[in-house]
């Protein structure tokens, strides 16, 4: 309602000054031609009044017929009818209103015989004005439909990216419960209780992914939280086959970024680097920002050699990638391959780009994250 009433005021407000101002002009180039009567005022108030009244009847008149929704090719026809009817019915109004004037104040300004010319003028002024009007009036309306269709797009683009996002994010749970069954499994004949003490890590690791997965993005500090359970879970099993540092920047730690991604570019680490080597190997993870402090690189390294599947790159790795993808666009990149300055070794690679309060905190001095 309040945005009626404030669109109702704002309408008749500009009727009043442009009006206004067209009767201004009149008055003036009346003066400029030599016609100081102060009768002169009167008539241009007429003018004003009468062109107000009439566009003001143009625009009931369109609304009522929805004009307003028809594409140029179709309303301009129909506009040049209704101009030519409120221009001529104007024209009228306005002579009849001005000689009534000149009989009573001016009777010695009225001519003998019927002025053609002057009522030609008339109209002809009148019809120019509700065109230019008409112009004014249906381009702001245009521009307004186009402004809500664009405004309708974003809407519709969000929500289709926001269900993009949760589908990503659903399918993380069962991928993730998934390995960590079969890890559990491959203990339970072996060692009952080292699989009773990963079941509950596997429980606690399931609580934080449920109640993080329902957020488009968390800080690193607390992913980190969730890449040591994993990775604590994982040395269960693999024991000495398994050795890992993490090295992150302080400055580092408050960076958003989708839940479980860093979870699972280390479980993709073991999964397919470590894990199937009888040796086992090292992986390393490292965060920092770049020298501008604008952006993240997250670094995941592990021993292995990089043997994709061609056309399938793998529930995580293509999760990570369309993730990053919804929420930064091109400001962030995702490749994974081998490390080109250490032999025998694949490197996963994040760049995301982080808010002003981050680079605020690359100023702090505490000890950077280090296992």
């Amino acid at each position: 309602m309040n945005r009626l009433t404030s669109n109702f005021r704002l309408y008749w407000l500009l009727q009043a000054l442009g009006w206004g101002l067209w009767g201004l002009v009149g008055l003036v180039l009346s003066m400029g031609f030599g016609r100081s009567s102060w009768v002169l005022i009167p008539v241009e108030l007429v003018v004003a009044g009468t062109m107000l009244a009439a566009s003001h009847a143009l625009r009931t008149f369109v609304r009522h017929h929805g004009w307003a929704r028809l594409p140029p090719g179709r309303l301009l026809p129909r506009l040049l009818a209704i101009n030519v009817v409120i221009a001529l019915a104007a024209t009228v109004i306005m002579s009849v209103f001005i000689a009534g004037m000149l009989w009573l104040w001016l009777p010695q300004q009225l001519v003998k015989g019927f002025p053609w010319l002057q009522y030609v003028g008339y109209f002809i002024t009148n019809s120019m004005a509700l065109w230019l009007w008409s112009a004014v009036y249906f381009g702001l309306h245009y521009f307004d439909n186009f402004r809500a269709a664009e405004i309708d797009t974003w809407k519709l683009a969000a929500i289709a990216r926001e269900a993009e996002l949760r589908t990503l994010q659903a399918q993380l749970n069962p991928h993730f419960l998934f390995n960590g069954l079969n890890n559990i499994r491959a203990l339970v004949m072996e060692d009952p209780a080292r699989a009773r003490a990963m079941m509950t890590h596997l429980a606690e690791l399931l609580r934080y992914s449920m109640q993080r997965n329902t957020l488009a993005q968390v800080p690193l500090a607390t992913e980190l939280e969730i890449v040591e359970n994993y990775l604590q879970l994982e040395a269960m099993q693999l024991e000495e086959r398994l050795r890992y540092t993490l090295d992150v920047a302080p400055e580092a730690l408050p960076v958003l970024l989708p839940p479980m991604t860093v979870q699972l570019l280390v479980e993709n680490a073991i999964k397919h680097g470590l894990a199937p080597r009888p040796a086992g190997g090292c992986l390393s993870l490292s965060a920092q920002l770049d020298g501008a402090g604008t952006g993240l690189l997250v670094a995941v390294r592990n021993t292995g050699t990089y043997q994709p599947t061609p056309g399938h790159p793998g529930v995580g790795v293509r999760n990570v990638g369309e993730r990053l993808r919804l929420l930064f666009g091109p400001a962030a990149s995702f490749r994974i391959g081998p490390d080109p300055l250490r032999p025998d070794t694949v490197l996963a690679e994040l760049r995301l780009p982080v808010g002003k309060e981050v680079m605020r905190a690359k100023r702090t001095s505490s000890p950077p994250y280090q296992k």
